[in-house]
């Protein structure tokens, strides 16, 4: 289980499924709010991911999300596309590049 944000941003790599990115050129943005967020971004091209602390100038899509609720989600204790429908979690940008989210990045 994952106990902090900064931890589930410096795992992503590791749970990186090169096989699902094969031919995307994407950049998630990801907007954490709250005690222990951040902002970090993941770069999806060739088959190959890196994660950045930081803002991109021009992502893909851009998830916000609270610290908390994106840990829910992360560790299985809560459904994304029920945080999205309760406010928990928001998309803006590329929603089908969004949606992919979960075939490219496997939980542990």
């Amino acid at each position: 289980m994952t106990q902090s944000v900064q931890e589930l941003f410096d795992r992503m790599p590791a749970s990186f499924d090169p096989a699902a990115a094969a031919g995307l050129d994407l950049v998630y943005q990801f907007d954490i709010t709250g005690d222990g967020g951040g902002q970090w971004y993941a770069v999806v091209k060739d088959g190959k991911c890196e994660v950045i602390a930081g803002r991109h100038a021009s992502p893909s899509a851009t998830i916000t999300s609270k610290a908390k609720d994106y840990l829910d989600i992360a560790n299985g204790k809560a459904n994304e596309m029920m945080a999205f429908a309760l406010g928990k979690l928001r998309v803006s940008g590329n929603i089908p590049a969004a949606m992919k989210l979960n075939k490219l990045f496997k939980r542990k």
